[in-house]
C-alpha cells in the first residue's frame, strides 16, 4: 500500500469524489450519498451521473437535484473485479452513517 493510500488521501478523481460527499448508507449492492452542491444544479447532477455510469460495473445511478442524494445499485461480485472500485467500496463500507 502507497503513503498516501496508507494517510487516506485521495490518489484519483473517484477517490477524491467520494470523500467529497456525504455516506448515508451502504448495503452491499446499494449505496446513498448526499451532497449539498447537487441540490438545484442539474449541471452538477448530469456530471455525476455521467461519470458514475460510465463504470460497468454499476447498473444504476440516480440523481436527484431536490434533495442532493445520489444512488449508486450495483452487483458487489462483479464491482469487486475492479480494483480501483473494490477500494472505493471498502472506503464507503468503513464511512456509512449506516450500515
Amino acid at each position: 500500500m502507497s503513503l498516501l493510500g496508507t494517510m487516506q488521501i485521495p490518489t484519483n478523481k473517484l477517490d477524491l469524489f467520494i470523500r467529497s460527499v456525504e455516506i448515508s448508507s451502504y448495503l452491499p449492492g446499494r449505496v446513498r450519498l448526499y451532497s449539498g452542491n447537487l441540490i438545484g444544479n442539474e449541471a452538477l447532477a448530469q456530471q455525476v451521473h455521467s461519470q458514475l455510469t460510465a463504470f460497468a460495473e454499476i447498473d444504476e445511478v440516480k440523481v436527484n437535484t431536490v434533495s442532493g442524494s445520489i444512488l449508486i445499485l450495483y452487483k458487489p461480485e462483479i464491482l469487486r473485479r475492479n480494483a480501483e472500485l473494490r477500494k472505493v467500496e471498502e472506503y464507503i463500507m468503513t464511512h456509512a452513517r449506516r450500515k
